[in-house]
């Protein structure tokens, strides 16, 4: 949607917008590499989880991916391996890197404040040997998303300081919200049941994990 001219404030231009923050420093000049360095690959190990942003022909995407951490596997100071694991089967993420390659990753640590950004450009793969190699408990991924890095920085720890996102005070949230299930019933016109839904779920999806 283009700017609309009726909004006095609005920001529709880089001179505008630049105009409204400092100069960026030193050091988050000097932290944007384009290689994994090995305290990135620290980072990158010590992850369980990480956001992944893709573009495609039908729009964005954004999409969360976990496993034990150290699961986006390194192979050297430019390429990542990713496993994709069982889901929901849409393929929105996967789709999208077959039209277009380029790829935004973002690693959360469980109790670190800093995040990890890495872009690049991506490819799909089931090579029997970058499978196996990306298996759990014996079983292989659908494929493997293999990223070739382009750049890499730390994000520092404003954002989930002030979110609180690792604060245990924070999880009471989720009981305020309606369940999945709930959810599921009042977006289908009750063509799921909510209440089964929910029981069935976590064993569900514990069974199906791999």
């Amino acid at each position: 949607m283009p700017p609309s001219h009726d909004d006095p404030y609005e920001i529709s231009h880089l001179t505008q917008l630049e105009a409204i923050y400092p100069p960026v420093g030193l050091a988050a000049h000097r932290k944007e590499i384009d290689y994994l360095h090995p305290a990135y690959q620290a980072m990158i190990a010590a992850a369980p989880f990480v956001v992944l942003a893709t573009a495609g022909q039908d729009g964005l995407d954004c999409s969360p991916r976990g496993d034990p951490a150290g699961f986006v596997l390194i192979r050297d100071e430019h390429t990542l391996w990713l496993p994709d694991r069982p889901g929901n089967n849409r393929i929105d993420s996967l789709r999208n890197l077959l039209h277009d390659p380029r790829i935004a990753l973002l690693f959360l640590i469980p109790g670190r404040g800093e995040t990890l950004r890495v872009n690049g450009r991506a490819k799909l793969t089931q090579n029997p040997d970058i499978m196996a190699e990306c298996a759990i408990a014996g079983k292989e991924p659908r494929c493997v998303v293999v990223i070739t890095v382009e750049t890499v920085f730390f994000q520092c720890a404003r954002a989930l300081l002030r979110s609180g996102l690792w604060d245990p005070a924070t999880a009471t949230a989720s009981a305020r919200i309606p369940s999945t299930g709930a959810i599921l019933e009042a977006l289908t016109d009750s063509a799921i049941e909510g209440t089964t839904y929910d029981q069935n779920l976590d064993a569900r999806q514990k069974n199906s994990l791999y």
